[in-house]
């Protein structure tokens, strides 16, 4: 296994979508949200102990989920979790995990990855990653993982590269986000358009020059830390600084800029695991189109839905179709699949209306 590989896993979301499931306290990169014995996070990682070393493994997420990632994680020590101490979206973290790389092995090259995906070839993935570490050791290139727009998804950003050649990696044209229906439509016909993953490859000198000359004043006051990174002064100067830090996704701050960024097509299979649908259409069915987690079911006249529930719960339902329905601690949802997007509105009227109690 190769010492200059290292990956980091963003662990740091809420998943206000998978509520009464995902709460602020526990969100559902530690949950088992498909039933398999693993939560998202766990089998993330699982994915990549193939691939890079365990000690070269790092979790970025709030300074609140410690406890989660070490008592989910026991191969790992505390000083592989980079803990935010407040909310600033993926560049900074992206930022703060690359400098602190590059002092421990300036010849890393760096995966970033979500910890709410699924990817079921895992072999698969395995090669992508490691053709892109080898494009990326000799050249100057920030590499993002394309999947193959299978429907016209209208939640999905997409990536649009290069015309289509023999090429395995091309390089992007530009970056689109959410597109409406009919410009989804296009994206999937035209055929050199991609779902944009948020999974990136690049060296960790790559993504530090990216820094310095698209985001400088974030590259400067992260670069004063350098000395205390990785020692015991590491806490006080990310607590004092980190807050600084302008809020901004790596997308908007240095791929939809920068003119070395590249697109590798995904050979896996991949689900973003983003809302109660996208997990019913990933998991198995019954001949009615139910899907379950969890539950014993008794189901009459009930089609399409998404039952979750605690471990061997009676689910007793009829005349239900299309519907999310999680029975979980303290909650029990029922509502429209079709209007699963509004989950995160809800989420914040049950907050306004109960506190925290049950969020």
């Amino acid at each position: 296994m190769n010492n200059n590989y290292y990956a980091v896993i963003m662990a740091g979301g809420i998943g206000s979508r998978f509520w009464p499931v995902s709460t602020g306290k526990f969100p559902k990169q530690f949950h088992d949200m498909l039933g398999t014995g693993e939560s998202l996070l766990q089998r993330t990682f699982n994915r990549l102990v193939g691939i890079v070393p365990v000690e070269n493994i790092r979790i970025l997420t709030n300074e609140r989920y410690l406890g989660l990632c070490l008592d989910q994680l026991p191969d790992i020590s505390a000083n592989q979790v980079v803990l935010e101490p407040a909310m600033r979206n993926t560049a900074p973290c992206i930022l703060l995990s690359a400098l602190k790389i590059k002092k421990e092995n300036p010849d890393a090259m760096m995966l970033v990855a979500p910890s709410d995906h699924w990817i079921e070839d895992e072999l698969a993935f395995r090669a992508d990653v490691e053709l892109c570490f080898e494009e990326c050791k000799d050249n100057d290139k920030l590499i993002t993982l394309g999947i193959h727009p299978s429907f016209p998804n209208t939640g999905y950003g997409y990536i649009e590269s290069d015309v289509q050649t023999d090429e395995s990696i091309q390089k992007v044209i530009q970056f689109t986000e959410k597109p409406d229906y009919e410009t989804a439509k296009e994206f999937v016909s035209s055929g050199n358009f991609f779902w944009n993953a948020g999974i990136f490859l690049w060296s960790v000198n790559s993504i530090c020059i990216a820094f310095e000359k698209l985001m400088p004043e974030l590259s400067a006051l992260f670069s004063e830390g350098i000395p205390k990174f990785n020692t015991s002064d590491e806490k006080s100067f990310v607590d004092a600084n980190y807050q600084k830090a302008e809020n901004i996704s790596i997308d908007y701050g240095i791929l939809e800029k920068a003119e070395n960024v590249y697109v590798k097509k995904a050979s896996f299979d991949w689900n973003d695991l983003g809302t109660w649908g996208a997990l019913h259409d990933k998991l198995p069915k019954d001949p009615d189109g139910n899907a379950v987690v969890n539950a014993i079911t008794h189901l009459k006249d009930t089609n399409g839905n998404m039952i979750f529930s605690v471990n061997d719960r009676l689910v007793v339902i009829e005349g239900l179709k299309e519907y999310i329905v999680v029975d979980h601690d303290k909650v029990l949802l029922i509502f429209p699949k079709e209007k699963e997007q509004q989950i995160k509105e809800l989420l914040a009227e049950v907050e306004k209306e109960f506190g925290t109690k049950y969020t």
